[in-house]
């Protein structure tokens, strides 16, 4: 006791007095080797004193007393640390961390907190490790530095002698917190660094990011995973299916499958394809078809399936050519041809225009009894009608409601719009009406065109009731209704009607447009009414809009 008292004082400075005496008599390079020994020399016998303590069960009121005069700094607790860092040691350097926690002037940081972390998760104290981890990383929420926790979890990793178990534990602890963006950050941080992540820690990061609805990332840490090449078991598989019903998508890619295999696959068959069409919908394709075939080589996707999204990302490329090479060698491998694949060929052929070619694909797939699905109509649909030939085009709109199937809102929209470009908005009306039992859900584009379509033949009573059944139907008209039921007033001479509407748009929160002005300011000018045209015109000054038309 009376050896600390004399050494205490001098951990934290040298006396001036004696340091500038030996600086006289002495080189400079000589003193500071002497007093860095004799400091080191000091250091270690407080370490030695505090090691031995603990060793010997002293309780914490002795401690205390005993290192009173211990001014504790990072370098001291570190030390004492490393000297306990054996898993016979591990619960006296816990003591020692909590001991010295309490001590005045003195609070732990990062590195000592990982250290302990690192020598209780060696001697299997995992109940203390997670705690010290939530309690650092609770911390450093506002740190800017946001690998400051596992960088200093690396540092330390070798002179603890510790294992890559620290790390799950990390990522665990982030998921347990709800720091997801975070703990994928750091978890692709660890791979940089060569350390992977046991399956059990995917999974719990998986299962806690899809309980907070961030499904998104969800399938990215998923893709990840598979990337790193750790592979699903069935509960990663049921958290995967559960984000899927999550999201409302589960149904979608169960009837993708059902159009490529013709019966129910096994749940993690629907997981991994439905991550290979979301990859390939994000036009990522060269990433797809990596993984793909990392897939095929592990048996979780069946070699059809496989075919079939193989040909989806030739064509994605705008490659049709190898895309029908694909399917040959498909079929030459005795696999049998399936709607999706011919949905997918009919589509391609529909955007360069091909229709002779589109509508034989069609054909075949009825004389091989391949049943078309409400896709394979709706490029025609809306193939047919960019091409100009609108009677085809209603005739497979006729055929899908004769096999009880209704066409999607944009193709649907599609017809519309050129049957009202060509003069038949009523045909386009009646055909809507027949939709509208059958369940169809129009939108506002699709009521747009046809306001539009009777407003040029000028009946002005069929824009209005299209505008009442937009409200009746609770669908809430937005901008491109007004701009379409104002022009078209107008187009009838209903300036006072337009006008009408302009206020209601506006009482709606609803901002006009510099096209909704421009037409009624022209409107207003072409009768005459210069006054009115001119308050519209300041009026839209005032909104910031610039006039295209004087």
């Amino acid at each position: 006791m009376l050896l600390l008292h004399r050494i205490i004082p001098s951990l934290v400075s040298k006396s001036v007095k004696h340091s500038s005496s030996l600086c006289v008599h002495m080189p400079q390079s000589f003193v500071g080797k002497f007093i860095h020994s004799d400091i080191k020399a000091e250091y270690d016998t407080v370490v030695n004193s505090i090691c031995g303590s603990f060793r010997r069960g002293s309780n914490w009121d002795s401690l205390t007393q005993k290192f009173d005069s211990v001014q504790l700094n990072d370098l001291i607790v570190e030390k004492v640390l490393l000297e306990l860092k054996e898993p016979n040691d591990a619960k006296r350097a816990l003591a020692f961390f909590h001991w010295s926690a309490q001590r005045k002037n003195f609070e732990h940081g990062i590195q000592s907190y990982c250290i302990t972390i690192h020598i209780l998760v060696g001697a299997r104290l995992l109940m203390d490790a997670r705690a010290l981890l939530e309690s650092i990383l609770k911390k450093n929420v506002e740190n800017s530095l946001r690998f400051s926790v596992v960088d200093s979890l690396l540092s330390s990793y070798k002179i603890t002698a510790s294992t890559p178990f620290v790390f799950d534990l990390l990522i665990q602890a982030y998921a347990k917190l709800r720091m997801f963006e975070i703990s994928f950050d750091v978890c692709c941080y660890l791979e940089e660094h060569g350390f992977s992540l046991s399956l059990v820690s995917y999974n719990t990061l998986i299962h806690v990011v899809q309980k907070s609805d961030q499904v998104p990332l969800v399938w990215k840490i998923y893709e990840h995973m598979l990337q790193k090449r750790t592979y699903p078991n069935e509960v990663t598989i049921r958290t995967m299916i559960s984000a899927l019903c999550k999201e409302g998508q589960l149904q979608k890619y169960v009837e993708i499958l059902d159009q490529i295999h013709g019966k129910r696959c096994y749940p993690s068959v629907i997981v991994n394809t439905t991550l290979i069409l979301r990859i390939l919908e994000e036009r990522r394709i060269e990433d797809g078809m990596v993984l793909l075939k990392r897939m095929l080589q592990k048996n979780m996707i069946l070699d059809t399936i496989a075919y079939s999204l193989i040909v989806l990302a030739k064509i994605k490329l705008g490659n049709l050519e190898s895309a029908y090479e694909v399917y040959e060698e498909m079929l030459k491998r005795g696999f049998q041809a399936n709607p999706f694949i011919y949905t997918l060929f009919i589509g391609a052929h529909c955007k360069e225009s091909r229709m002779e070619e589109a509508h034989c694909l069609m054909q075949e797939m009825e004389t091989m009894d391949l049943k078309p699905y409400g896709k394979s109509f709706d490029l025609l649909i809306e193939g047919c009608a960019k091409a100009g030939n609108l009677e085809e085009s209603v005739r497979y709109c006729e055929k899908m409601l004769e096999r009880r199937l209704v066409p999607s809102c944009w193709a649907f929209n599609e017809m519309v719009v050129k049957l009202c470009d060509n003069g038949d908005v009523e045909q386009a009306n009646a055909i809507l009406t027949i939709l509208l039992d059958k369940g169809f859900l129009p939108n506002e584009v699709t009521y747009s065109h046809l306001i539009e379509g009777y407003g040029k033949n000028g009946e002005i009573n069929e824009v209005l009731k299209l505008y009442y059944e937009i409200e009746y139907r609770s669908l809430s008209p937005g901008l491109l209704v007004y701009t379409s039921l104002i022009k078209s007033l107008c187009l009838c001479g209903k300036l006072e009607e337009a006008e009408k509407y302009l206020r209601i748009m506006k009482e709606r929160s609803l901002v006009p447009t510099v096209c909704i002005y421009d037409t009624l300011i022209a409107s207003f000018s072409n009768r005459g009414d210069r006054t009115k045209a001119l308050h519209l015109q300041n009026e839209m000054i005032s909104q910031g809009l610039k006039p295209s038309c004087s």
